[in-house]
């Protein structure tokens, strides 16, 4: 029997894609206004910047994510100031995206008729955490989660094994009585199969599942609308 249901927050619950070429978008623009730095040299030099913290932090670390960090060193690889130019930036990255986006169809009702069922709702998420609060509020998710793991507070990115533990033992429930929701297969399905939950894998799109990366051995389950999630419960886990 379920007990929790715990959902990845980009691209499962909002569809971050879209707010991240606007966030990109609208960098650009103030980049190019303020330091005449055309649109597509900022966002090339963006790109390395971020595959340098990542190669010198490692892949299990939260601090990859940060948008400040990335501006940081941007502005700094340029000789340009720091002040008021990263928190500005990171202001209108976020504020952009944040705008620009919006919740999955479904995925607020899902969550309000699961809590109606008496099963709790969490969250297991890859990215620092306050970001991760003000996307669950201004999607209207908030009233909903009980709990929630970032990549921040667990000290390693998903699909690592103590990411996964400490999910379980937030939900305060067994291993099999927890189902994770998410559209990654190997971080999401992969990582909560290989801890002993039931995974989902959220695939609105219809993808084909990556064939470099072995399923789980016990299986997963597949939805392309949050509508069909409850009824996948019911149907195979009660």
């Amino acid at each position: 029997m379920i007990k929790e249901v715990i959902f990845d927050i980009d691209n499962t619950i909002y569809d971050y894609d879209r707010g991240h070429v606007e966030g990109m978008r609208r960098m650009g623009d103030y980049v190019q206004e303020h330091f005449q730095i055309p649109r597509e040299i900022f966002e090339m030099e963006y790109k390395e910047i971020m595959k340098e913290i990542t190669e010198r932090l490692g892949t299990d670390n939260a601090a990859i994510h940060s948008r400040s960090l990335r501006i940081q060193n941007f502005l700094e690889r340029r000789s340009l100031p720091l002040f008021p130019h990263v928190r500005t930036l990171y202001r209108i990255y976020w504020g952009s995206l944040i705008k620009a986006s919006q919740g999955e169809p479904g995925a607020a009702a899902c969550m309000k008729e699961l809590r109606e069922m008496g099963i709790s709702v969490g969250i297991g998420t890859d990215m620092t955490a306050m970001m991760q609060y003000e996307k669950l509020e201004a999607y209207g998710f908030a009233p909903y989660i009980s709990h929630m793991v970032s990549s921040q507070e667990a000290g390693v990115e998903k699909p690592h094994k103590d990411f996964m533990e400490l999910c379980i033992r937030k939900a305060g429930v067994l291993p099999e009585e927890c189902l994770f929701v998410g559209d990654s297969f190997g971080k999401d399905v992969c990582g909560s199969g290989a801890a002993g939950m039931h995974p989902v894998w959220y695939n609105p799109k219809g993808k084909a599942r990556p064939e470099e990366i072995a399923a789980p051995e016990k299986g997963y389950g597949e939805i392309r609308h949050f509508d069909q999630l409850i009824p996948y419960i019911k149907a195979e886990l009660e």
